[in-house]
């Protein structure tokens, strides 16, 4: 079957679920094509994604970026925590993926039998993510706007996005579950500080991201991840490729590095539950 008309087909089984971007009413499947009661039609790609924007959002998330967080991401730069949220999901979850990139760990997490969403408004992440081999459906779409009906998910997980939480909890299902992963102030402290050691840059600090999340969810957990994953050269090029930390850094500070890599990378952040 090719790709398009199993997303239809998933898209089907998961109905309703998802909500016209223009008048709000549910969206239904019509053979490979996404139509409201007001006429409003989006239509599935090839691949079996759909795109909610009105028009292209230019991001600097680029292709070949886009490809060095994919090889970053395989090589488990992410399994520790995406591991930990994993074991908490079941076949029976529908799982949202706030800010889902390129897709792996979307990916990852649908592995747990969970019917996954990632959805980002980059529309060449999207384009990446519906080339992966996995049951997760993606789409383009816009933070502030859900374009999906309220209550359709019993799990929310947002790796290093943008927290817009009064949309995540409209989209919420009661009883359900969200995790926030959020940097640590050592997180890829090995580019931090070979980039901009001895600057305003070389220091950061979560409190802010925190804060913001506690308040709107007194009751959140806050779990220490922390590991070193070993890199390569090739490795290590992949993940200055792919963090925004590095794309404004000197150039000669970047070419530094990729000429004397380190061994690992620093990974440290804390897993916020609800």
């Amino acid at each position: 079957m090719r790709k398009i008309a199993q997303k239809a087909a998933w898209l089907a089984d998961q109905s309703p679920l998802l909500a016209c971007p223009v008048c709000r009413e549910p969206l239904l499947i019509e053979e490979t094509s996404l139509v409201c009661a007001n006429g409003h039609r989006f239509d599935l790609s090839r691949k079996g994604t759909a795109n909610f924007l009105n028009a292209p959002v230019k991001t600097e998330y680029s292709r070949p970026m886009l490809e060095a967080r994919r090889r970053a991401l395989a090589n488990g730069l992410f399994d520790p925590f995406l591991a930990e949220i994993k074991a908490q999901l079941t076949a029976t979850d529908r799982l949202l993926d706030i800010g889902c990139g390129e897709g792996t760990p979307t990916a990852k997490l649908a592995e747990s039998g969970a019917a996954a969403v990632g959805f980002d408004i980059s529309q060449p992440a999207i384009e990446l993510a519906g080339s992966l081999a996995t049951s997760a459906f993606f789409c383009v779409a816009d933070l502030a706007h859900l374009p999906f009906l309220a209550g359709r998910f019993s799990a929310i997980v947002d790796l290093f996005s943008p927290g817009a939480y009064e949309e995540f909890d409209r989209v919420r299902a009661p009883e359900s579950r969200l995790f926030k992963v959020i940097p640590q102030a050592d997180y890829l402290r090995e580019l931090r500080q070979g980039l901009y050691g001895g600057t305003a840059k070389g220091t950061y600090s979560n409190a802010r991201v925190l804060a913001r999340f506690k308040a709107a969810y007194p009751q959140a957990k806050q779990t220490a991840i922390v590991y070193d994953h070993p890199v390569d050269a090739a490795g290590f090029a992949d993940v200055l490729a792919m963090t925004p930390l590095s794309w404004q850094a000197p150039a000669e500070k970047r070419e530094a590095m990729l000429a004397a890599p380190p061994a690992s990378i620093h990974v440290a952040v804390d897993l916020l539950t609800i």
